[in-house]
């Protein structure tokens, strides 16, 4: 991502004016991750403020989910034909409504409006910031760029579970959401400003007028790319875990089932927030470099979640140890990073047209797991009385469905990589015959 980067013929410039655009769009990505996440850190403050139980506690973060997953299709489609920034600015007054109407809410119904909403604004921002990295920064730099940004969203997530938790006990829930508002304003204001869909002269071609099969053929034809359905089984499979972990059922099962402090379980939450970062730049510079490192990235990610918890479930006794659950909380940190490869199968596999389609195809994939697993340990705790080992064992159906996709798929995408890379040699060689004779390979 350095700016002195020297791009191939046809890829965009990058440079620092690439990385401020893309930073404002960033910014936006940074600020819905803080209110997405917001309620990870207030669970047990809701079921006192909305008297409410389990699966109701569960349903706030299920609605948000639903919503979100429902909309990235449509959200896909909506980057590929209006660009990047009418998108994020709609989806910043959205999230940003959501977040000041959950502050003032005191009703069920209320809050739950709030939520969807909320989550309906945060649909629109991740595919458009890895539409704005892709017009602005060469391929090449594409699997850095995700992950970056990836890395921003889990620093809103650090301000979640620092800053906000502490706000939370501090200045109670009202003040709480509807200062973290502002927030929203700020970058609406910045993206407004500074933010442009693509770098001069750089413009995507006119697309095709929008006809009666337009959307349906924009969606079969990403569908039947074995690389974006691969990409959505490994989002599918490796976010889900972390999310839920983070979202909501974490502060409860470290403090409840595990006996823990909440400045303890917070510190836990926060561990998974930086190994995510951390591992994040790690994931990218190794794609970057090995692109055949990726499935083995996402097996090695799959196989330690499932690994460490079935351990940290399963432990006998009352409690995990304390190194137990910090290494749960390391391995989960790289779930994240892992989902983000999703993205690196499904990118190279679908022309620029119709990258938002496809990205919105993949990000779904990890939203339905998650809103599947967060509405089963709800539904399962309050069936079992709060048995947090049976309702967190839920877990592993849906990573055992994930890595059945996984390996069915990988054999199609790899030799649909290899035909397409093949093919792009063949385009590109040109001999032109000089008139003495001799030719020029460009």
């Amino acid at each position: 991502m350095s700016p002195r980067s020297t791009a191939l013929p046809g890829d965009p410039p990058g440079g620092r004016r690439a990385i401020g655009v893309w930073g404002t769009g960033v910014a936006v990505y940074f600020v819905a991750i803080i209110f997405r996440t917001s309620l990870g850190v207030a669970g047990i403050d809701a079921t006192e403020r909305f008297h409410i139980g389990a699966s109701a506690l569960s349903t706030f973060s299920i609605l948000q989910l639903l919503v979100y997953a429902g909309m990235q299709i449509p959200v896909g489609l909506l980057v590929d034909r209006l660009g990047t920034k009418k998108v994020l600015a709609l989806g910043t007054v959205l999230f940003t409504t959501g977040q000041l109407g959950f502050a003032l809410a005191h009703s069920y119904g209320t809050a739950l409006a709030c939520r969807a909403l909320l989550g309906c604004g945060d649909a629109m921002t991740f595919i458009s910031v890895l539409r704005l990295g892709a017009r602005w920064f060469p391929a090449r730099n594409g699997p850095m760029i995700a992950q970056v940004a990836a890395l921003f969203g889990m620093a809103g997530n650090l301000v979640s579970t620092v800053v906000l938790a502490r706000l939370l006990h501090d200045a109670g829930w009202t003040r709480t959401f509807a200062g973290s508002a502002a927030a929203g304003l700020i970058v609406l204001v910045l993206m407004l400003a500074f933010l442009e869909d693509h770098p001069e002269g750089c413009g995507p071609a006119a697309g095709p007028r929008l006809g009666k099969g337009f959307v349906r053929q924009q969606i079969a034809s990403a569908w039947h790319e074995p690389g974006t359905r691969l990409g959505m089984w490994v989002h599918f499979t490796t976010q889900f875990p972390a999310m839920v972990f983070l979202l909501l059922w974490g502060m409860p099962f470290l403090v409840e089932a595990q006996g823990l402090t909440r400045g303890t379980a917070g510190s836990l939450l926060t561990l998974v927030v930086l190994v995510n970062m951390a591992v994040g730049l790690v994931y990218g510079q190794i794609i970057g470099r090995h692109h055949a490192a990726r499935l083995p990235l996402v097996l090695g990610t799959l196989g330690a979640t499932a690994l460490l918890w079935a351990l940290a479930i399963g432990w006998p006794g009352a409690h995990a140890p304390l190194w137990l659950l910090i290494t749960l909380c390391a391995v989960l940190g790289a779930c994240g990073p892992a989902s983000m490869i999703g993205f690196d199968f499904a990118r190279p596999a679908n022309p620029p047209e119709r990258q938002g389609t496809a990205s919105g195809i993949v990000n779904m994939g990890g939203f339905i797991a998650s809103m599947t697993t967060l509405l089963a340990v709800g539904l399962l705790l309050d069936a079992t009385h709060d048995d947090y080992t049976l309702a967190f064992a839920s877990v592993f159906v849906l990573q055992a469905l994930g890595l059945s996709q996984i390996l069915r798929l990988r054999g199609r995408t790899e030799r649909r990589e290899r035909e397409r890379i093949v093919a792009s040699r063949v385009a590109t060689v040109h001999v032109p015959v000089r008139p003495g004779g001799g030719g020029l390979r460009a």
